[in-house]
């Protein structure tokens, strides 16, 4: 493992192109010229001279979404994960103003335009409004920065919303670069990875930090073993002939209020779990999963838990030991090259997140049924669930026949031919996010 660079003063250059089932891509980046990045970038472009007009002082600034390759729904619980940056982003267009306010505009017709006053306590827009992330950033950096100026800016992504891909972190992500690049202030990567990650609740979620910190720490070509308290990133190099294929079930992982609810319920049940636990072992309340961890093994702790009344805290507890165990394997699977283990491991933790954690959903356990018979070595529900999409690995060699299996049997008639690149693609590991000057 190669231990991650240290926090930059800037962000290095960014580079344009992505990858959809083009499989000769190296390990420093896309091989080809996307047009659907492409063309998010020109329609950025041509609507920031429609919109703001004067263009002096501008810089672009972008933001990946995220793989989760293994380690789902344990990061708030403290424990280590194992995703990757992929190569489709939230791409931000950004003038400085001169005064405090903040101007955006979305592409996307459906999402409109937002305006807003740089404070340290941004009154929030209604629940659900797509402004409150960029409100977020805002006010984290304010808190900070209390005389960073405002902006104007133009927002496009070809990351597909409400996901599972982190779209909205990197939207909070690039949103705090473009307030701290306008401001002409430093940027500390490492202490926006835990800035951003608190400063997201301001939508009214309680996530751990993973998301922030593969967006802003992660290394093309590489995966990114994350731990927390203290948070530390390691890379680890992804083998030139695996490949990542993200495919969307068509559910959207949105952030109802129901949904809301079960994630709030299952944060609450991973910590009633672990108190339980510790009362069974007699330890403190306080006890929390990474020191029952470091002190028991995997199979002792699941033992006692086979001992608590509530059988649903035991399901809960049973996914995030063993999902932390199969991170660790993970890991090491992924240093030596052992294809079909990180396959296998994989494909377990979606039977732990269908089964134990129950965040699963009918269309994604189809779409891993249909992977995994045409030929894949393993694949998982990534992002929260309930929606959203798979990562699925495979090679260069099975990954053709794999996606035709999923086009002809689960996107044919649900989905229009000239959309399949927006609904299942290669995900080329990519680099975090970047800020690149006029």
């Amino acid at each position: 493992m190669e231990r991650a660079a240290q926090p930059l003063d800037r962000c290095p250059p960014g580079r344009d192109g992505l990858n959809h089932l083009v499989l000769g891509y190296t390990q420093t980046g896309p091989a080809v010229t996307d047009p659907i990045r492409s063309s998010t970038v020109s329609t950025v472009r041509r609507q920031f001279t429609d919109v703001v007009g004067d263009t002096t002082g501008w810089f672009v600034v972008r933001a990946p979404g995220r793989a989760n390759l293994i380690g789902e729904h344990i990061d708030y619980n403290g424990l280590a994960v194992l995703p990757m940056a992929i190569d489709r982003s939230i791409t931000l267009m950004v003038r400085p103003r001169q005064d405090r306010t903040v101007r955006v505009h979305n592409i996307d017709p459906r999402f409109g335009s937002r305006t807003f006053e740089l404070s340290d306590a941004i009154t929030p827009a209604p629940q659900g409004d797509w402004g409150n992330y960029v409100r977020a950033a805002a006010q984290a950096v304010c808190r900070d920065h209390p005389d960073v100026p405002g902006l104007d800016a133009v927002i496009g992504s070809d990351l597909p919303a409400a996901a599972g891909l982190s779209s909205s972190s990197a939207l909070v992500v690039a949103s705090a670069l473009a307030l701290l690049h306008a401001g002409g202030l430093p940027i500390d990567r490492g202490g926006l990875m835990g800035r951003l990650a608190a400063a997201e609740r301001y939508v009214g979620l309680r996530g751990g930090g993973m998301d922030q910190a593969i967006c802003l720490g992660a290394r093309a070509g590489t995966a990114a073993h994350i731990r927390f308290d203290p948070l530390a990133l390691d890379t680890v190099g992804i083998p030139a002939d695996w490949r990542f294929v993200v495919a969307s079930s068509l559910v959207p992982a949105r952030k109802s209020a129901e949904a809301r609810a079960v994630y709030h319920r299952r944060t609450e049940e991973c910590r009633q779990a672990a108190k339980e636990i510790a009362r069974l072992l007699e330890l403190p309340a306080a006890t929390g999963y990474p020191a029952l961890l470091a002190r028991f093994d995997t199979d002792e702790l699941l033992a006692v838990a086979g001992e608590l009344r509530d059988h649903q805290l035991a399901r809960r507890f049973r996914h995030v030991v063993t999902e932390a165990r199969r991170v660790d394997r993970a890991v090491s699977a992924l240093a030596t090259k052992s294809l079909d283990t990180f396959g296998d491991l994989m494909t377990a933790s979606h039977a732990s997140l269908r089964d134990d954690y129950q965040v699963s959903c009918p269309e994604l356990d189809s779409l891993v049924d249909l992977a995994r018979e045409s030929g894949a070595v393993g694949a998982r529900l990534t992002g929260a669930g309930l929606g959203g999409c798979i990562i699925v690995l495979g090679t260069v060699e099975t990954v053709p026949v794999m996606v035709q299996r999923l086009d002809r049997d689960f996107y044919r008639g649900r989905v229009a031919i000239t959309d399949l690149d927006a609904v299942r693609f290669v995900a080329v590991p990519a680099d975090g996010a970047t800020i690149t000057a006029s």
